[in-house]
């Protein structure tokens, strides 16, 4: 009678941790499959609004209000490199939507992995952006990528790129915007392993972005 017991115990201990195992699996599983989704919805909602400020400011290269005194090809953009560019352009005021015929420099560059502690990520970086002398802003939202390719008028990747004015402005047309975002936190398992895999990361890319405000002169 004892030993029928004490089977009957050590059966129902193991019958119990087979499941409390399934019950802590279950759990886990499902923990990643919302992290899943609320990390991709993150992901994409961030990509929009990266994107969204990018496009518009690089649409505007070479743009002013003021057609009299137009931005001419040879000094629309400044500096450019792979993930830096500086541009001229107008930009709208509080006065009005279309620009006040002032032009503005615009400077984008891409900070490194050093400078974005305050994220479990370790890849995410700062996307800068500065107009004119003002202070730098930040896109702290998951940018692992900023990446520009500039083709020439023959539609050829410009692997040299000229240093300085006329020949950088008068060599870029059009321009391919690579950008990656990608969850500043993961999701841990129960094993304390970070999940920062490609398949949790959004990519856009803007194929050939033309620089219709150019004016050859």
């Amino acid at each position: 009678m004892g030993a029928q017991v004490l089977l009957d115990i050590v059966g129902s201990v193991i019958i119990g941790g087979i499941l409390l195992l399934t019950l802590q699996r279950f759990n886990t599983a499902n923990v990643a499959n919302n992290y899943q989704y609320s990390g991709e919805m993150v992901v994409q909602k961030n990509l929009v609004e990266v994107v969204k400020q990018i496009e518009y400011d690089f649409r505007k290269i070479g743009y002013n209000s003021d057609y009299t005194h137009p931005i001419v090809r040879s000094t629309a953009i400044i500096k450019a490199d792979t993930s830096t560019i500086w541009f001229l352009t107008d930009l709208p005021t509080s006065t009005t939507n279309y620009g006040d015929g002032v032009i503005d420099t615009i400077k984008y560059s891409l900070g490194s992995t050093s400078e974005l502690t305050s994220t479990p990520n370790p890849y995410d970086r700062y996307l800068y952006r500065q107009v004119n002398n003002s202070a730098r802003k930040t896109a702290n939202l998951g940018v692992t990528q900023f990446k520009l390719t500039y083709y020439d008028a023959n539609d050829n990747v410009m692997t040299s790129l000229p240093s300085t004015m006329p020949a950088l402005g008068y060599g870029i047309m059009t321009i391919k915007i690579d950008v990656a975002v990608e969850n500043p936190a993961a999701f841990h398992d129960i094993y304390g392993n970070a999940d920062y895999s490609y398949q949790n990361r959004a990519l856009w890319r803007q194929i050939r972005l033309a620089l219709r405000n150019y004016v050859t002169r």
